[in-house]
């Protein structure tokens, strides 16, 4: 690995992981976007090592760049992966298998890429990335990324406050806010319904976050009517996901 020792004009391919799919693009050191974005298939079952050769994968179709940072779907602290729920399962939809739990659980994310690659590697959660990239710095924000599952972060007059998986906390009839609003959930109890869902689960989170602002993004909120959401409700472009790859380094 090289030291981080940045150009000016600093090239970061951003990389953001999904249940279904793994994107990346490179960004200006002013943020914008300047390849074509390219993603390739989440592969499954997808324990650790499968993973690092997906990113390897991805990874190989750019040039050019100076870092990379990749927003990934678990729990990941100083590097290391607590919780991973949507690589955990055998199929993308299936059920949780605790051998992929059990590999997943400590694994040293952050230190494996960085030895994998030939620049520096920032790893965060995908909906820490997210929010980096669309929060406006005011008062208590809070993300929610609404793709396979349910991501969350919470920020503070633009601090990034550590992370909890909200998605994974209790919301109703028996079930979490990630197993009611979920994909798997949208597919079973149609668009309508699914929509009425997620009002209510906003309203939920409410109650006891008392944010000032919400952002929705991921590759669901596009079927939310942003007419009905109310005022201090943003949907956000799923390509946040990969435009707050520089902003990790930042926060760092």
């Amino acid at each position: 690995m090289v030291e981080d020792n940045f150009p000016v004009d600093v090239v970061t391919l951003s990389i953001d992981v999904g249940g279904s799919g793994i994107k990346g693009a490179l960004l200006s050191s002013t943020g914008e976007m300047i390849s074509e974005r390219i993603r390739i298939e989440t592969p499954y079952p997808c324990p650790p090592n499968r993973f690092v050769d997906s990113l390897q994968e991805l990874v190989a179709k750019f040039s050019a760049y100076h870092r990379i940072s990749v927003g990934f779907p678990g729990l990941i602290r100083q590097g290391r992966v607590d919780f991973a729920p949507s690589l955990s399962k055998s199929t993308l939809e299936g059920e949780t298998d605790p051998a992929l739990v059990s590999a997943w659980h400590s694994f040293e994310l952050e230190n494996v890429l960085n030895a994998t690659f030939t620049v520096p590697v920032r790893v965060a959660n995908d909906a820490d990335v997210q929010g980096s990239a669309v929060i406006s710095g005011s008062g208590l924000e809070f993300v929610i990324t609404l793709g396979t599952g349910c991501g969350t972060a919470l920020f503070y007059q633009g601090k990034l406050l550590p992370h909890l998986e909200l998605g994974h906390a209790p919301f109703r009839k028996g079930e979490t806010f990630e197993e009611q609003i979920g994909n798997a959930a949208r597919k079973l109890v149609g668009q309508q319904r699914w929509a009425r869902r997620v009002h209510k689960a906003v309203s939920a989170y409410n109650s006891f976050l008392f944010f000032d602002h919400i952002y929705i993004g991921g590759g669901n909120a596009k079927h939310l009517a942003t007419e009905e959401l109310g005022p201090n409700v943003t949907l956000v472009e799923n390509t946040a996901g990969i435009l707050g790859g520089i902003k990790i380094w930042d926060r760092s």
